[in-house]
């Protein structure tokens, strides 16, 4: 890792990838999680299956995308990020067109948990930055990177909704395919390598993983950033229920409203982006596990005031992406800096454990929710997962204080 600013030149393969790039390839994974939550319910008529069993394909997708966040650091560490990279788009494009002829449920299933390849662009993107800027920086790009990436995932629902009212479920995944196959030509054109590569063999790599597991800071950063993201697959799980049965909405207005977590989302990247490297990345951690815990209060006490609307449950989720918006960036930055050298795998554990959670709770808010229960079931799972994502934070603080006295 170097101290200095590297050398970036867009389109160029002799340099680190530019930030746009870094940008596209994490966005591209974000929008394949959530572009066809409008589509859901139509999808269970298409299929001739249960909403529940459908909505499997989030949570599926999450536990995928954690099995496979295990293998894709120490693979990146080993033989490089691009070669990596390029592999994982060219495997989710074929798996997206699975999902396109799939002419079962279960097919369907599989396909989908295919596409999980792509979250190699989570995992990369964070590894490249690591490679290339100190800590306190990296949290800071990061805070920038997810930014941008913010507003992909807040429009994905927008667009699946109104590619769903004109031209059917489909064509969110013909329109990922066909972002597949741009974003493939953009990594092969612009992703220079900046992977220290270790030149031993890849069971050396998950050999070297127990390093890390002895760290109780990186356990304490995974988890702060298993349990604070928690509420949010919690809400992709349950919210298109919610939305759709509990408050009658069609899939275009759903598409709009499921979105509300990206507008807070961005604009935590942005305090992020401007306050990491002032404050420090645990403060900042704390300062956005705060929030979020405070903004699922909030709806909580309203709903059981009898103030149940639209507003309060989709507006409240903006505290929620506001939260992880400010945490996410620097416990990133944290985990990585536990050990430098192994940032690759450090990342793929850690996404592994984040999103492994996710697709716990995503699975949960489904299973839990039903037009009897409302969203009280969905409201307490993304309250309590915040709340444990705060006193994980505060364990972090209380091992550095030790560390610092000599314990």
């Amino acid at each position: 890792m170097s101290t200095a600013a590297p050398t970036i030149r867009f389109l160029d393969q002799s340099t680190p990838p530019h930030i746009l790039t870094l940008v596209i390839i994490a966005g591209l994974s974000a929008a394949t999680m959530n572009i066809y939550l409008p589509s859901l319910p139509q999808m269970a008529t298409h299929f001739d299956s249960e909403y529940r069993t459908m909505q499997l394909s989030v949570s599926l997708y999450l536990a995928t995308n954690a099995v496979l966040q295990l293998f894709l650091g120490p693979l990146s560490d080993r033989y490089g990020r691009r070669t990596v990279m390029l592999t994982a788009c060219g495997l989710f494009c074929i798996a997206t067109i699975g999902t396109l002829i799939a002419p079962t449920v279960e097919v369907f299933l599989l396909c989908r948990m295919a596409q999980a390849v792509i979250v190699a662009g989570l995992v990369l993107g964070r590894a490249v930055v690591r490679d290339i800027v100190a800590d306190a920086q990296a949290a800071s790009m990061i805070g920038y990177v997810t930014m941008g990436m913010a507003l992909v995932p807040m429009a994905a629902p927008m667009v699946g909704g109104l590619l769903q009212g004109t031209f059917g479920w489909q064509a969110s995944f013909w329109l990922l395919l066909i972002l597949g196959l741009a974003t493939m030509a953009l990594v092969w054109r612009d992703m220079g390598e900046t992977a220290p590569m270790s030149g031993g063999d890849i069971a050396k790599q998950f050999r070297e993983a127990p390093e890390l597991f002895t760290s109780r800071r990186f356990w304490g950063y995974c988890l702060t950033m298993t349990f604070c993201s928690g509420a949010f697959f919690a809400y992709l799980g349950g919210g298109p229920f919610v939305g759709e049965v509990v408050f009658g909405l069609d899939p275009v207005i759903l598409g709009f409203v499921l979105g509300a977590p990206a507008v807070g989302y961005a604009a935590g990247n942005w305090v992020s982006g401007h306050f990491s490297v002032r404050l420090g990345i645990n403060r900042m951690v704390v300062l956005g596990c705060v929030i979020a815990a405070a903004g699922m209060a909030l709806p909580l006490a309203l709903f059981y005031a009898g103030h149940e609307s639209i507003l309060v449950f989709f507006g409240s989720m903006v505290f929620v992406g506001l939260g992880n918006g400010i945490t996410l960036p620097n416990a990133t930055a944290g985990m990585l800096s536990v050990r430098p050298r192994l940032a690759g795998t450090a990342s793929g554990l850690g996404g592994a454990m984040m999103i492994g959670g996710g697709a716990a709770l995503s699975a949960l808010a489904g299973a839990l929710l039903d037009e009897s229960t409302g969203a009280l079931p969905l409201l307490w799972v993304m309250w309590l997962s915040s709340i444990a994502g705060l006193l994980c934070i505060a364990y972090v603080l209380r091992r550095e204080r030790t560390l610092a006295l000599g314990g």
